[in-house]
């Protein structure tokens, strides 16, 4: 690892797919199925690669291809329908100190009064029971149990403004007290003996596969290494954490197994000599430095001082270095990729994070300087993009998905300083809309995954949500805390290091029911009828500028998600393949991203003019309103009073002949959905909503039946008078969108139905009513609502 002398050569094995392990989010049904990232048949031993660690990364969930969403595969989206195993196995701790083995009870610590949930559901969503037991219902808290409790850190530091690197080794995320305390806390709580016996097994898992090998998606300025690198993460933290808990060598053994690897160093060819982490796509440089920098300290008692020097020149000559020209030469030796430097963002918080705790881990060895300038410059350079990621609502700069890995960089950099410095360097509060992004994540998570607009991204691996778990702490949020800690992706390393036991009470005591998310950057309402009945209604709606979302974002104003009856009957399409040809070209209104079906207005839940993308420079308003209910009970029912509406002016997006207002509202106790718009044009237009249930029309086509999952949605054309439902399977592209690229292709849409509303130029209401059925309640329950003006809509407007 010092000084890399093998001539590595670079070995693509194309297409690999790691089948969203560790998304906790769903492989949707019908996207891409048996697709490689040219549409072309996907090569069986590819796909079979790594099925380790679909079984491995989480050992709640089921990660099943049902619903329309956008979770789609690598970031090449390549396969969008594999489904992961189950992982019953909880391990059994295997030389954990203090370990217990019966981590699913709920006897100990913070679990022993808590509402527990009885499983996790395929996308980590927890199924809670229909009785409280013996839990004491309260409010979030944090309270002062000594039993539950490190204490304080014995270091001494000195100025609290200081980038003076802590004496001792471990230093990142948790400091030798810290784990020194461990496990007694997973004695004593049972979330943490869940955990941590969920840690062990997977990393037991991961002990018998293979080095990991150097795969390239697509190309190495494409989509680079990212999953290569993600996977390498992934391994070191397991293993690193085992040891730190079992003192068992044979974790160091294994991870340096896979660092010597991937730093080029072994007869595993392993990148180009010198660049063997791809500064051509950036992210990679960030993620391995973040895998050596746990390596190196996590095992520093562990390596010899060979060992040492090697793990840290690679540190400093794959990774930091090069970091080092991002920020200092970005007109000579980092010209072709600092450009992260600037931009707010994952990019930024994912880069930053790597060459922040890289250089941490080796500050006080480094015999060049490097880690203490390369400090100076990421440090500030993160509380100025990366913690600006966040509209000052709380909503990700990007989308929803991209917060997992914004707010993964920005926890593990901003928690390493505070472990190895002493303090968060302002990462914290440069930005006050940092602390609300854990409700913009708890607000855009509906009962059947994300309101997972635009991009969804690559495979997560080593992103989950327990950045909540720090954030819970350091802002005093403790429904941050108690939301994360009973969902699918909460049992891995970190969380370990973050979640403070000392937590009590339930999330949703007292949380709003409804949110709405006013900053026009990104405007958005979350609506729903519960936090804990998973066959609730969810409904979320936007309205913001379609352009400033690094180029993640759809031709959107207007897009909805609807669940219900435990189905997501309207929903997301997802991204496309990111190494198509001008996919990220930019935002301009004549983009080649436009012209892919999932990226333009009609590859969305909303209304389109003239077959036509909407304007991308449109400026929407909206409007909110909300009874104001907060869920004070497990088994909730809202009174048939309670209701929330959304409204926004859509005009701004069509043409100047065009006039459109768009509104969505919870009727009758939040049982019923009502969608309706308001056009006034020269041209026709097409209200559209895309869904993975089986349609069936009926009433002259004025009602749609839609199946699902063994339930029965009723969607109901109520204006105007002369329209009817059609429907369209399999939806493709129109021909307004214009050719794509030359050999370019859409992904395919197996198993989508398109349900379309043809209507006439002129002015128009387009109403329809959705009604779940629920079973047991008569149809004399369901409400037809009068015909309202959306500027008269008022919470009683419709009683």
């Amino acid at each position: 690892m010092y000084r890399q002398s093998n001539d590595s050569q670079q070995r693509p094995l194309a297409n690999v797919d790691y089948s969203a392990a560790g998304t906790h989010e769903p492989k949707y049904g019908g996207y891409g199925s048996g697709y490689n990232s040219k549409g072309a048949p996907q090569p069986k031993s590819s796909k079979k690669r790594l099925l380790w660690i679909i079984a491995a990364i989480v050992a709640v969930i089921v990660i099943v291809g049902a619903v329309v969403g956008g979770v789609v595969g690598s970031r090449a989206a390549k396969d969008s329908n594999k489904s992961a195993e189950s992982n019953g196995d909880s391990g059994s701790g295997s030389g954990a100190s203090g370990a217990s083995g019966n981590g699913a009870t709920a006897t100990k610590g913070s679990g022993k009064n808590a509402v527990k949930p009885t499983a996790t559901d395929q996308y980590g969503n927890p199924q809670y029971p229909t009785s409280t037991g013996s839990a004491k219902i309260a409010a979030p808290a944090f309270t002062t149990n000594d039993s539950l409790s490190c204490g304080s850190d014995p270091y001494s530091f000195g100025t609290s403004d200081s980038l003076t690197v802590r004496k001792e080794h471990p230093l990142l995320f948790a400091p030798s007290y810290k784990w020194e305390c461990l496990p007694k806390l997973i004695a004593q709580d049972s979330y943490m003996s869940y955990w941590n016996d969920t840690i062990f097994a997977n990393a037991t898992k991961f002990y018998d596969t293979n080095p990991t090998n150097y795969s390239i998606d697509g190309c190495l300025s494409c989509s680079g290494v990212l999953d290569v690198a993600r996977e390498v993460q992934l391994k070191i933290k397991h293993w690193g954490y085992a040891y730190k808990i079992s003192n068992d060598t044979k974790w160091a053994d294994r991870a340096w197994r896979e660092l010597e690897t991937a730093a080029g160093n072994t007869s595993q060819a392993f990148g180009t000599t010198g660049d063997n982490w791809n500064t051509a796509h950036f992210l990679d440089v960030g993620e391995f430095l973040t895998a050596f920098a746990i390596g190196y300290d996590w095992f520093y008692d562990a390596w010899t001082e060979t060992q040492r020097t090697a793990l840290m020149w690679s540190i400093i000559e794959l990774g930091l270095q090069k970091g080092l020209n991002a920020y200092a030469d970005p007109d000579g030796e980092g010209a072709n990729y600092h450009w992260w430097t600037t931009v707010n963002g994952n990019w930024n918080c994912v880069c930053n994070n790597g060459l922040i705790v890289g250089a941490l881990a080796i500050a006080n060895e480094d015999p060049t300087g490097i880690a203490a300038r390369v400090l100076e410059y990421a440090v500030a350079n993160a509380a100025d993009n990366c913690a600006m990621s966040p509209s000052n609502d709380g909503t990700w700069s990007e989308t929803a998905n991209y917060w997992y890995f914004g707010t993964t960089g920005h926890v593990q950099m901003t928690s390493a300083l505070l472990s190895a410095t002493g303090s968060t360097h302002n990462l914290l509060d440069s930005n006050p809309g940092m602390k609300l992004s854990g409700l913009y994540h708890m607000y855009v998570t509906g009962h059947q995954g994300l309101f997972n607009y635009g991009d969804c991204g690559p495979n997560k691996f080593v992103a989950t949500a327990n950045a909540l778990l720090f954030y819970g702490s350091q802002y005093d949020m403790p429904e941050y805390t108690l939301f994360q800690r009973d969902r699918g992706d909460a049992p891995e390393p970190m969380s370990m290091l973050y979640y403070d036991p000392q937590v009590t009470g339930q999330f949703w005591q007292g949380l709003a029911l409804d949110y709405h998310f006013t900053n026009n950057t990104d405007s958005w309402v979350s609506m729903r009828s519960s936090w804990t009945d998973n066959d609730g209604v969810y409904v979320a709606m936007k309205s913001g500028v379609l352009t400033g979302h690094q180029t993640h974002g759809d031709l959107d104003g207007g897009d909805f998600v609807l669940d219900a009856l435990g189905q997501r009957w309207a929903g997301e399409l997802g991204n496309g393949d990111y190494l198509s040809e001008g996919y990220f070209s930019n935002e301009n209104q004549d983009s080649d991203r436009w012209k892919y079906f999932r990226k333009a207005s009609e590859g969305q839940n909303t209304l389109i003019f003239d077959g036509l993308n909407q304007n991308v420079a449109g400026l929407p308003t909206t409007a909110f309103d909300s009874t104001g209910e907060k869920q004070d009970a497990l088994v909730y029912t809202p009174a048939n009073s309670s209701t929330a509406l959304f409204t926004t002016t859509l005009t701004t997006f069509y043409n100047d002949t065009t006039t459109a207002k768009r509104g969505i509202r919870l009727l009758n106790g939040r049982r019923q959905v009502l969608l309706q718009d308001e056009v006034d044009t020269t041209v026709a237009v097409e209200w559209r909503m895309f869904t993975n249930a089986t349609v069936t029309l009926s009433n002259n086509d004025r009602t749609a039946t839609l199946a699902l999952g063994g339930q029965t949605l009723i969607a109901t054309l109520q204006e105007p008078s002369g329209a009817s439902f059609a429907v369209t399977a399999d939806p493709t592209r129109t021909s307004s969108l214009g050719a794509l690229p030359s050999g370019q292709v859409d992904q395919p849409n197996d198993g989508v139905s398109l349900l379309t509303i043809a209507i006439a130029a002129g002015t128009n209401t387009i109403a329809v009513l959705f009604n779940p059925q629920y079973e047991g309640v008569s149809a004399d329950t369901y409400i037809t609502p009068a015909s309202v003006a959306l500027d008269s809509w008022t919470l009683t407007s419709h009683d």
